[in-house]
C-alpha cells in the first residue's frame, strides 16, 4: 500500500520553524497498530490521517477551500484555508483559577523555579495546568526556563494534569504586537516541549481574553522553533486559530 505523506511546518511561513507535523492521505481506515507504527516512523509530535467520509470526497486542488474535520483532544476541529492562512475552528476551553498553590506547588516549582507567579489555573476538560508569570517578567524570563521533564513526571498530580502551560503577558506596543507569550510542556505524552500547540491556545485564549478584554489576539509560542497564532473568540463560544504553513517534504510511504 502506498500512502501520500507530507511534512508541514505550521504557524509559520519559514521552513524548519513552527510546528512540524506529518499529514497522511488515506483512502480508507487502517488498523490501530498501523496508525501507531506510521506515527512512530514519522517521529514527530503530531501525525494527522485524513480519510474521505464518502466517495464524493477527494484531495484534489478543486476542493482546497473545503472544510476538513479532525477529532482532537480538545474536541472536533474544523479546518479551512483563508488567503495565505489556515483557519482552525476549535472549542474554547476556559481554565479555572486555583485559590492556592499547595495542590500543584511541586509542579509549579519544577516548571518556573523561583520566578514570581501571578496566577495558576486548571482546565479540567483538557487537563492543562496553566502558570502565569508575574507581569514583572518578560519574554526573556519565559525563554530562560528549563523545566526537567523527569522531575515533572515524578510529581503526583492524581491524573488531573497532562500538560503544562507557562505564559506571560505580551507587549502589544512593540511590533508585531503580541498580546501574550507561552511555552508548553507535554512530558506526559512523551513530548518534553511542544514547538507550537494549537490545542493549548484554546485554554490560553480563554484566559487572556478575559484578562485583556479582547476577542482578537496575537500570540507567540516561544519554543526554539517558535510560532505565531492569530486568535479570535467567536460569538458561538468557539475559537478561531489562524496561522500560515509551509510544506517541507512530500513523498510516498510504502507499507
Amino acid at each position: 500500500m502506498e500512502i501520500p505523506v507530507f511534512t508541514v511546518d505550521a504557524f509559520t511561513n519559514i521552513p524548519f520553524k513552527g510546528n512540524p507535523a506529518a499529514v497522511c492521505l488515506l483512502l480508507h481506515e487502517l488498523q490501530d497498530d498501523m496508525y501507531q507504527n506510521i506515527a512512530a516512523e514519522m517521529n514527530l509530535s503530531e501525525t494527522a490521517f485524513i480519510i474521505p467520509l464518502n466517495s464524493k470526497d477527494d484531495f484534489s486542488s478543486e476542493n482546497v477551500n473545503s472544510t476538513v474535520v479532525f477529532e482532537t483532544l480538545s474536541g472536533e476541529l474544523y479546518v479551512r484555508q483563508q488567503g495565505e492562512s489556515i483557519v482552525m475552528d476549535f472549542p474554547l476551553n476556559k481554565p479555572t483559577p486555583l485559590q492556592g498553590l499547595n495542590e500543584f506547588k511541586d509542579i509549579v516549582k519544577a516548571a518556573v523555579g523561583d520566578q514570581p507567579v501571578q496566577e495558576v489555573c486548571l482546565c479540567g476538560t483538557t487537563k492543562m495546568l496553566m502558570v502565569r508569570l508575574a507581569d514583572s517578567c518578560d519574554r526573556s524570563v519565559l525563554t530562560s526556563l528549563q523545566p526537567d521533564p523527569a522531575v515533572l513526571l515524578r510529581v503526583d498530580t492524581g491524573g488531573r494534569v497532562r500538560c503544562l502551560l507557562v505564559t506571560v503577558i505580551g507587549d502589544p506596543g512593540c511590533q508585531p504586537g503580541y498580546d501574550f507569550y507561552s511555552r508548553n510542556f507535554f512530558p506526559w505524552f512523551g513530548v518534553p516541549e511542544d514547538p507550537v500547540t494549537g490545542s493549548a491556545h484554546t485554554v490560553l485564549a480563554g484566559y487572556w481574553s478575559e484578562k485583556l478584554g479582547k476577542k482578537k489576539m496575537l500570540a507567540y509560542q516561544c519554543s526554539s522553533r517558535g510560532g505565531e497564532l492569530e486568535l479570535e473568540l467567536k460569538d458561538d463560544g468557539r475559537l478561531n486559530i489562524a496561522g500560515q504553513a509551509v510544506t517541507v517534504l512530500q513523498g510516498i510511504l510504502t507499507v
